[in-house]
């Protein structure tokens, strides 16, 4: 054990960047994080190695203690000396609940190194592939602790050979998850060589394309875990042992004059060992003998607990506390409990946090070791590569891969989270220990203070006998002297609370030094997400550093390092410089630092890519506060949480609601709490779930209700009248819809026309929209940019992204009506960007293709000309994709296509001439598109005589694009859209959530109960190996959802437990407007049909919640068979 390590020992080890290690502890929930990381913080002496795991030190708030998971990740370092090299850890312990993903995104962010814990019992969880695979896209290494084998003896009552093959299965599940990710790497980075050799040359016709070419050459040894590697530890955190294969080689090397390296590389595995010849010989499973492992190794750990903890046979435990050359407390093995007795001898035998630190030194990089791919992935923003990036952005990569602490090198910080803490618990306000002078100095205070107090009483007792008339005037029996004295002073309590109050908490910024040395009070750049090196540059006076002010550049401004700290998990130690490799807590950013920055001295340095969340947040609710009066502090309560979680986000509707959105059930818990205890301070009451939906349209079903094939029954007569009327085609002056679903409607002022028609896009399209959003933003700027007559330059990556989704939406879109749809595209929706399609089936109106920065070689586009208003419909459609006439809320999956367009010409007058050179074969085209609608478009034609159907824009003339007749169309484009939205079969869409349960064979019914009651369904379940452990995965709308996670757990008496990960949209089957209409349909739901239909309660619920008109009605006579004739 070592002792307490001093803050000067700490601050010496951070100058050498090669013995710093930054790791982190990744695991799914409840296998061992905080526990591992209380044995290595006891290992220093910071809290005693009695209370490991009950203490759970890094686990700082009161809710986390209670619920017993870790919510935040939180860091401490920790001094490690092996031989004669010393070490320091900057460890981070971060949660495993899904709902706080994103807080591991940044642990993992911020280290060099993970340690993953997987549970003995349980195996590889959803989490913990998660968070392999966190690591892995942050480039980052991995060693595995195995923890909690003492319950594979407790528990599962395994004999130490099941045990070693139980094992053996985890390593190969752990194994087979890292070496998914592997090849899918190698076969991706294949992919795009085969690529660029594609366009060297064409290939030959008859080549045989192997995929598993690749995979042979590329050595992945490295990646694996396996003991004899070193980088696999078995341990049981809370009993405090541990052990890695090399501490038993180096112990039996002695014992049984074996070579280290033998046994290094046989302990593990299909070996045994001869006794008559004393040889180590291969095929122990062959021969039916016990494996070196089981023999040498888990036999003895067997043992031990049989002796303590099962038989408690004190003989016994002598003789092999003797062997073991242990010393044993007396008090310990008097106690009652045998585990104090075995984890007393555990402890001192095979210390876990030694073979932990020890493999974590040895296997796990130090920041001078970053490999250079990380480097230039996380200096490559956006869809930008690494080598297009500017010269002096380059030449930064050797700063990073140096981690120099020169005085010259660029100073570059990450900042991944901003946390809160406590004012008071800052350095500078903590009291420190007094004295010996000051405390005798203070008793002399105290002595006197009293002796005054003392003599005052005397004098007013004697005071208060003369003059009797003193009592009215204070009759508290106080002197009336001390009377007002202490009115003072209570009315300057009063004035101070209000000061306080405002920095109650200090926020910090959880951040690590990558090159150069951060000084307190040095003035760095603060380089927002969106900034662009090449820009600053270029705008940037040479040689300019962030102490000059800087003028207006975007996304760029400057701030000083006020504070620095070092982060030891419940404290917090003031330091004045760091050098690199560091982790370290920055105070006086939150004024410059929303969630995560990177700060730099260099204005060339990128802003780093921005973390992966693995969750996203969905689960929204409004709040406001008891009382009106206290809603600013509300607002103030919610931008300081909005700051402190990197997951949480907080809006404003355009209701006015204040709307919290996190990441899940527990997550929305921790939000609220912190609000009312900590940031705002106030009561406040929180709605119901916002729960999201989308509104879409469908093909026409085949079947009804009841499964019978529609067109086949005979229809009832007494069919309700309005929806008769509805489907024969709405129509009054302006508008009119026939029975195709084409809606031809005409603006108020009668100078303009569209006819509009919905139609459902095929789900893998809008899975494609949904995906690339990113990619559609981009290329909604440049378009944007090249509309104004800019020059956009963009580099490669973008436009073969560009390129990639149209190649994609062309082959998702064939067949007849989708014919060269992809280059009509005249915008997405909503925003720009959404997974709706506006379609310009207009004839005659050429428009810029919405993909023209892929043609600008050739200038083939430069007869497409906008016409007048484009922007209007654009516009229209935008509203209208944004808002369903269901129930308010955004489409998904729809194309509208614009069948016809006229504008009279009367609202261009400027624009006659023009037009009446360019348009002679117009009333052909408006004739022809007439007939090709069935005729219905007919009445319009008179309306809109004189129509100028196809016109370019002379330069000279700009309409008016802010009058009314803009607006009109506007809102008539808004209209149209919704009324052809209605004029399909309409369907809600609910978000689901994938879950996963592990649950005992016993329960399964009543997880399938529980599922079955909230409209979940069973994709599929599988039994875990070696265990009697279900897994069963299946899909629930979010909807059903709140208190899924309690109910799971009270029905199955916390056997079973969910893991929620929102993954989809899902159509509803149910046509929330359904009314019978065959005699199947009425025989089966009667006359009225008014059993429980999902997507209208929905419908409602979210109508309701808006305050739109809901239609109900009051049961009048529920059917039920009514007798007339009395019961005899």
């Amino acid at each position: 054990m070592m002792g307490h390590t001093s803050l000067e020992k700490i601050v010496s080890l951070q100058r050498n960047p090669a013995n710093i290690r930054n790791l982190c502890i990744l695991a799914h929930v409840d296998h061992g994080k905080t526990t591992l990381a209380d044995c290595l913080v006891a290992s220093n002496g910071i809290i005693s190695s009695r209370l490991v795991g009950k203490l759970r030190y890094l686990d700082s708030r009161e809710d986390e203690q209670i619920r017993g998971i870790t919510m935040k990740s939180s860091a401490i370092s920790l001094h490690y000396s092996h031989g004669d090299r010393e070490y320091l850890l900057n460890l981070i312990d971060s949660p495993g609940h899904v709902d706080f993903s994103s807080e591991v995104s940044t642990a993992v962010r911020l280290c060099d190194g993970a340690i993953v814990v997987v549970d003995a019992v349980e195996g590889v969880c959803p989490q913990t592939q998660v968070v392999l695979r966190q690591a892995w896209l942050e480039n980052i290494r991995p060693v595995l602790v195995i923890n909690k084998i003492d319950r594979l003896i407790m528990e599962l009552k395994l004999t130490a050979q099941e045990a070693y093959t139980h094992l053996q299965k985890i390593l190969e599940q752990v194994n087979a998850v890292t070496g998914t990710l592997f090849t899918s790497k190698v076969l991706e980075e294949r992919a795009e060589k085969e690529k660029e050799e594609k366009k060297g040359e064409k290939l030959s016709g008859d080549q045989v394309y192997d995929w598993s070419a690749g995979l042979e050459e590329v050595d992945d040894s490295h990646l694996y875990f396996s003991p004899d590697q070193g980088n696999v530890v078995f341990t049981s955190a809370i009993d405090g042992w541990g052990f890695s294969i090399q501490q038993f080689a180096h112990i039996y090397s002695q014992r049984m004059g074996i070579k280290e390296e033998v046994l290094l590389k046989t302990l593990w595995g299909d070996f045994y060992l001869n006794a008559k010849a004393k040889k180590i010989m291969k095929g122990a499973q062959a021969k039916g003998k016990k494996p070196l492992f089981v023999q040498l190794v888990l036999d003895n750990i067997w043992s031990l607990y049989d002796a303590v903890v099962i038989k408690r046979d004190k003989e016994k435990v002598e003789k092999v506390v003797t062997s073991l050359g242990v010393k044993v407390m007396a008090r310990d093995s008097r106690h009652s409990d045998p585990k104090v007795l075995l984890s007393a001898i555990c402890s001192q035998w095979l210390p876990v946090s030694q073979a932990v630190l020890l493999m974590v030194c040895e296997k796990l990089p130090s920041p001078l070791d970053m490999p250079a791919d990380r480097v230039e992935k996380l200096m490559s923003v956006g869809a930008r590569r690494f080598d297009s990036l500017p010269e002096q952005t380059q030449q930064l990569k050797t700063a990073f891969l140096q981690c120099s602490s020169e005085e010259n090198a660029p100073v570059i910080v990450f900042v991944s989270k901003m946390f809160a803490v406590d004012t008071k618990a800052l350095p500078q306000h903590r009291q420190r220990p007094l004295t010996q002078e000051e405390i005798a100095q203070r008793r002399e205070l105290a002595r006197q203070r009293h002796a005054d107090r003392m003599a005052a009483d005397q004098t007013a007792a004697e005071s208060h006998r003369e003059s009797s008339h003193l009592e009215s005037v204070s009759q508290e029996g106080q002197p009336a002297g001390l009377s007002t004295a202490t009115m003072e002073s209570l009315t300057l309590k009063d004035s101070k609370p209000e000061e306080e109050e405002e920095v109650k908490e200090t926020f910090i910024a959880f951040a690590r030094v990558y090159s150069g040395v951060v000084r307190k009070g040095r003035r760095v750049f603060v380089l927002g997400p969106k900034y662009d090196p090449a820009q600053g540059l270029s705008m940037l006076p040479q040689g300019c550093s962030a102490s000059d002010c800087v003028s207006e550049i975007p996304h760029l401004s400057c701030c000083s390092m006020e504070n620095l700290y070092l982060l030891m998990g419940r404290e917090l130690e003031e330091l004045d410089e760091v050098p690199a490799g560091n982790v370290l807590g920055i105070g006086g950013l939150e004024e410059h630092v929303l969630k995560s920055a990177t700060l730099s001295t260099a204005p060339a340095c990128p802003p780093f890519t921005p973390l992966n969340f693995e969750a996203t947040p969905i689960v929204r609710v409004a709040i406001e506060p008891k009382h009106p009066s206290e809603m600013p502090k509300l607002v103030r309560g919610m931008r300081l949480l909005n700051q402190a979680d990197p997951c949480a986000e907080v809006l404003i509707q355009e209701t006015g609601e204040h709307v919290l959105v996190t990441a899940g059930e527990v997550h929305l818990q921790r939000c609220l709490d912190d609000l009312r205890d900590r940031f705002a301070k106030i009561e406040i009451s929180a709605s119901k779930p916002i729960i999201p939906f989308r509104e879409t349209v469908i093909r026409p079903p085949k079947v009804d209700m009841v499964n019978e094939e529609l067109g086949k029954q005979q229809k009832v007569a007494i069919i309700h009248q309005v929806k008769e009327e509805a489907s024969q085609g709405r129509s009054s002056d302006t508008l009119h819809v026939d029975s195709s679903g084409l809606v031809t409607l005409t603006t108020p002022n009668r100078l303009a026309t569209v006819c509009v028609r919905a139609i459902p896009l095929p789900q893998e399209v809008t899975l494609l929209l949904e995906s690339s959003s990113e990619v559609i933003r981009t290329l909604e700027q440049v378009n944007m940019s090249l509309r104004e007559g800019k020059s956009v330059d963009i580099s490669v990556r973008t436009l073969e992204a560009i390129a990639g989704l149209k190649a994609q939406l062309e082959s998702l879109l064939q067949g007849r009506k989708w014919r060269n749809a992809v280059e009509r595209i005249w915008a997405f929706g909503p925003r720009r960007y959404g997974p709706n399609i506006l379609l310009n089936s207009v004839e005659g109106y050429q428009r810029p293709s919405v993909w023209q920065c892929l043609s600008r070689g050739n200038k083939a586009g430069e007869a497409a000309v906008l016409r007048d208003f484009d922007n209007s419909i654009v516009s229209g459609f935008q509203l209208a994709a944004l808002s369903g006439p269901m129930c308010e809320e955004p489409l998904m999956g729809v194309c509208f296509s614009v069948e016809r367009w006229d504008v009279q010409s009367s609202a261009l007058p400027q624009l006659q001439e023009a037009l009446v050179e360019d348009s002679p074969p117009n009333e052909a085209t408006a004739g022809s598109e007439v007939e090709g609608s069935s005729g219905t478009c007919a009445q319009v034609e008179g309306t809109a005589a004189g129509v100028s159907q196809a016109g370019r824009r002379p330069e000279t003339s700009s309409t008016d694009c802010y009058g009314p007749v803009s607006g009109q169309l506007i809102a008539a484009m808004k209209e149209a859209c919704r009324h052809a939205f209605q004029a399909q079969p309409q369907r809600l869409m609910a978000a689901m959530y994938t879950c996963e349960i592990m649950a005992t064979a016993e329960v399964l019914g009543r997880v399938y109960g529980v599922l079955g009651k909230r409209e979940g369904r069973v994709l599929h379940e599988e039994m875990k190996e070696g265990t009697d452990m279900f897994i069963i995965k299946a899909v629930l709308p979010v909807a059903e959802s709140f208190g899924f996670a309690d109910e799971i757990r009270k029905r199955t008496s916390g056997l079973a437990s969910p893991q929620l990960v929102f993954s989809h949209w899902e159509v509803i089957s149910s046509d929330p407007y359904w009314v019978p209409t065959t005699e199947e349909e009425y025989l089966h739901f009667g006359e009225k049909a008014d059993s429980e239909n999902q997507a209208l309660k929905y419908m409602n619920a979210v109508r309701r919640r808006k305050g739109l008109y809901v239609e109900e009605k009051i049961v009048e006579h529920a059917e039920k068979q009514r007798t007339l004739s009395k019961n005899k």
